[in-house]
């Protein structure tokens, strides 16, 4: 994979220049993306600063991230050809720290769960995830430094785990999704996907103006270690990879404990697709109604179930995600992160779906931050999760930091 931070270092030691960076992703690109299909649009001439901290880093957005200079097709032939007038904000930022947004990738339908016909990077029969398909392939590919994709139940940090990448989903709203397409308002959150975790950090510093964002983890991090049962068992690798990944962590100096999560978090996971099919319905609601017959099976069956959702059991379901967040936030009292599951286990050996979120969407609803760290091993990728509290990204990176150098040694 191709690192933020080592393109950086080489910028500045003079040995790379920023038109240099932007060129071997070209090549990469050019060579490895007619068997991943990871792009549905490259600009052909981009201007490309030499100033900036993200000057040289080639940068793919998901295709329902805005961009005057592409076309944003939503995964739809509803949009095909569609150019927005302005950037979505997140594009506009980028552009300010002298990054090229050199393409667009992949995304299913409106962020939802009809797979792309992007392949899985480490392996063609196998999934990439979805719906942040092609950012996390075009990363964990070896294609492009960083991309941008979005998370609504799992889609970046399982797309990450399934191709072998760094991920984060942020706390929700740190990065702004004005001019990112809808799909659910309370749980839609822009997210990151990188070589490693130090350029998750460095990246996401830059684009939130947040210098402080930390790299090195407290002595002795308190790590509960959580298997989410209500949520079904894993797969045996995922299991694997989260025994390794604590045992890592415990010998880099971390103290661990396994904790079950109190039932108001249980309670609050199985009605995350009422708010998202709610929400949904509405946010589609224009595509739904005049291009129904365009849309693809498992997204017009989610909107017609949205429909059927009556507003006292949406409202009903917001109580409980509230409860839910207040019980969390009493819980990060006792430790620094949580370690779970990314993902059931390696991506499956299909392409007629984009994997299982069963073990993201209770994050994605609680708002806080989540880092995917692979695990190195046999076969295909796998990763494990590491959320943290509300607004404490630095802390969440710091810790997935340390058991990531821990696994590395």
């Amino acid at each position: 994979m191709i690192s933020i931070l080592d393109l950086r270092a080489r910028i500045g030691a003079g040995s790379l220049t920023p038109r240099g960076a932007i060129d071997l992703c070209r090549e990469a690109i050019a060579a490895r993306d007619p068997a991943i299909g990871a792009f549905v649009a490259l600009d052909p001439d981009p201007a490309i600063p030499d100033e900036g901290p993200l000057a040289g880093i080639a940068v793919g957005l998901k295709d329902i991230i805005d961009t005057a200079g592409l076309p944003t097709q939503m995964g739809s032939a509803i949009y095909e050809g569609w150019r927005p007038r302005a950037d979505a904000a997140v594009a506009s930022r980028l552009k300010a720290l002298g990054a090229v947004t050199l393409a667009k990738t992949t995304t299913t339908a409106f962020a939802s769960l009809d797979p792309t016909e992007t392949r899985n990077p480490h392996d063609p029969g196998h999934t990439p995830g979805g719906s942040s398909a092609g950012s996390a392939a075009a990363v964990g590919g070896g294609m492009l430094p960083l991309a941008f994709g979005t998370q609504t139940g799992g889609s970046v940090i399982r797309p990450a785990s399934f191709c072998g990448c760094a991920a984060i989903k942020p706390s929700f709203r740190l990065i702004p999704t004005v001019g990112v397409k809808t799909y659910s308002w309370a749980l839609d959150t822009v997210g990151l996907f990188a070589a490693g975790v130090g350029d998750l950090a460095y990246a996401l510093a830059a684009v939130t103006g947040r210098e402080g964002i930390e790299t090195e983890a407290a002595s002795a991090p308190r790590i509960a270690l959580v298997r989410q049962d209500f949520a079904q068992a894993p797969e045996p690798a995922a299991e694997a990879a989260l025994l390794r990944a604590a045992e890592a962590a415990g010998r880099a100096g971390a103290r661990l404990v396994d904790i079950a999560l109190p039932p108001e978090l249980a309670s609050a996971w199985a009605r995350h697709p009422e708010i998202q099919d709610f929400e949904a319905r509405q946010a589609l609601g224009w595509e739904f109604t005049e291009h129904g017959e365009a849309l693809p099976p498992r997204i017009r069956e989610h909107l017609e179930a949205g429909g059927r959702i009556t507003a006292a059991d949406y409202d009903d379901a917001r109580r409980h995600a509230h409860r839910a967040r207040r019980v969390l936030k009493a819980l990060f009292e006792e430790v620094d992160v949580l370690l779970t599951y990314s993902a059931p286990g390696p991506a499956p050996a299909t392409l007629a779906s984009t994997g299982d979120a069963r073990f993201n969407r209770l994050w994605t609803l609680m708002g806080v931050p989540c880092v995917n760290v692979p695990v190195p091993g046999e076969g295909l990728p796998v990763g494990v999760q590491v959320v943290g509290r509300f607004g404490g990204d630095g802390r969440t990176l710091a810790v997935a930091k340390l058991i990531e150098d821990a696994l590395r040694r």
